[in-house]
């Protein structure tokens, strides 16, 4: 155990994060923000793509063979390129059809941090679940055991069941080996539970892990997402009449893309609508979009910065997540936060992130959503009380520096579980004050008060 006013050292770990959109890449920038600003030692592990990081954090690349990188993904590496047998095993659970990120990180982490054990005092496993991060507990004669908390911010096998649903016999065969991981997952999840706390970002999500993972209930804390209200909020420039502005992180069944479509392909008919999607379309999207002959109402943009990207939401008379599945989606709060009036589906954790400030509508239901976005488009009263209540809704409940002090009490609960004699007596004898040893949180910009941010 650390006391409790002792800085930590913190181990941030995750399999893959990509900046700008998409959870995880966008979860550890901002947590890593908000846990060096409390004053703790902060060093992300990732594999590809790799995060940015504000200044203050660390990053200790682990690079993999990035087998799915744009714009070659499923490529199969030059023989120079093989460094090890993990890198082997790598390429041979791609051909096999299986994903082999989660597994393959978790092992070439567990090989870094077994050589730096002492440095640490928590790792923080951000959705990875891993075989290689039940090694932490043994890392060899005299090397410490490494606590470790594990995030979750949706069971995996809720995509997994929606994706197999969307396709036919054939398919579903391939894609089930995909899914392979998905088994990993739940076992480790379950083997990490007896030790410490898992962390989720949703009552909803917490209900779908303590199902699909067979999780005790009071083994998983929730503590919602952050939105950095310093980028997203609303801008005084008009808004562009018309625009629709969706988010697609992953151009799957599960982010509802064709629903969507088939929406405004019904609002364009008497409406003059144009849609932004941010997001790379896979085929089907762009087929989909043809034979809707929306060529001139669709536009697909990706690799925004924060700059341009908060803009572009703000820019949007009318925000959609359509998604079928959502563990938290923090698309639909940045969407908030930039007082965008929000059209969300009655799925997952959306109506609890959301609460009164978004216009719900049955999920898959192009007909419904439709008729929403007719009835917004129509009446700039109904979109500007949206938005307020957004506003306001983000500023009472979600903030990056409370996700982070929420964090550390899940930190400090897994030391303490996991504190042995011999870790006792190396704490004691590290928690010794130093002569003129004031530890003080550094400096961050301000954000607006919220309370009760931590609250499940």
């Amino acid at each position: 155990m650390v006391t409790g006013d002792r800085p930590l050292r913190i181990a941030l770990l995750s399999y893959r994060s990509k900046p700008h959109c998409g959870g995880q890449g966008v979860y550890v920038r901002h947590l890593s923000r908000e846990l060096d600003a409390l004053g703790h030692q902060v060093e992300v592990f990732s594999g590809q793509p790799y995060p940015e990081l504000d200044p203050g954090p660390r990053l200790t690349q682990i690079p993999s063979l990035d087998l799915y990188r744009d714009p070659d993904p499923f490529r199969t590496p030059h023989w120079g390129e093989y460094r090890d047998w993990i890198d082997v095993l790598e390429t041979v659970m791609m051909w096999g059809g299986t994903f082999p990120e989660p597994l393959t990180f978790s092992i070439r982490a567990r090989r870094a941090l077994a050589a730096r054990a002492g440095d640490f005092d928590v790792v923080h496993d951000n959705q990875g679940l891993g075989y290689g991060l039940l090694g932490l507990g043994r890392l060899g004669p005299g090397r410490p055991a490494l606590p470790l908390v594990a995030s979750i911010h949706h069971p995996i096998s809720v995509d997994r069941r929606i994706d197999l649903a969307a396709l036919g016999p054939l398919d579903r065969l391939s894609r089930r080996r995909w899914y392979g991981f998905v088994r990993m997952q739940a076992r480790v999840a379950r083997r990490l539970a007896r030790s410490g706390p898992l962390i989720t970002v949703s009552a909803s999500s917490q209900r779908d892990i303590c199902r699909d993972f067979k999780v005790p209930p009071e083994r998983v804390r929730v503590i919602p997402l952050g939105v950095d209200t310093r980028v997203f909020r609303p801008r005084e420039a008009a808004r562009v009449p018309g625009r629709i502005i969706a988010v697609a992180s992953a151009d799957s069944a599960l982010k509802g893309t064709s629903t969507l479509l088939q929406a405004v392909a019904k609002l364009a008919t008497d409406r003059d609508a144009h849609l932004v999607i941010v997001g790379r379309p896979a085929p089907a999207t762009e087929r989909l979009a043809a034979q809707l002959s929306l060529a001139d109402r669709v536009t697909f943009t990706h690799g925004l910065d924060d700059g341009a990207f908060s803009a572009l939401l703000a820019s949007a008379e009318i925000a959609v997540v359509p998604s079928l599945y959502e563990g938290f989606s923090l698309p639909a709060v940045e969407h908030m936060a930039s007082g965008t009036p929000l059209v969300a589906s009655r799925s997952g954790a959306l109506p609890e992130v959301t609460g009164d400030a978004a216009a719900l509508v049955t999920p898959g239901d192009s007909e419904e959503l439709a008729a929403v976005l007719r009835r917004l488009y129509d009446s700039p009263a109904e979109r500007a009380a949206l938005a307020d209540r957004a506003v306001r809704r983000v500023g009472e409940r979600f903030a990056w520096p409370a996700v982070a002090q929420a964090t550390v009490a899940q930190y400090r609960e897994a030391l303490r579980s996991g504190e042995t004699p011999q870790s006792r007596e190396t704490r004691q004898s590290r928690d010794t004050p130093q002569p003129h040893e004031t530890p003080q949180p550094r400096e961050t910009p301000p954000f607006r008060e919220v309370p009760g941010a931590a609250a499940c």
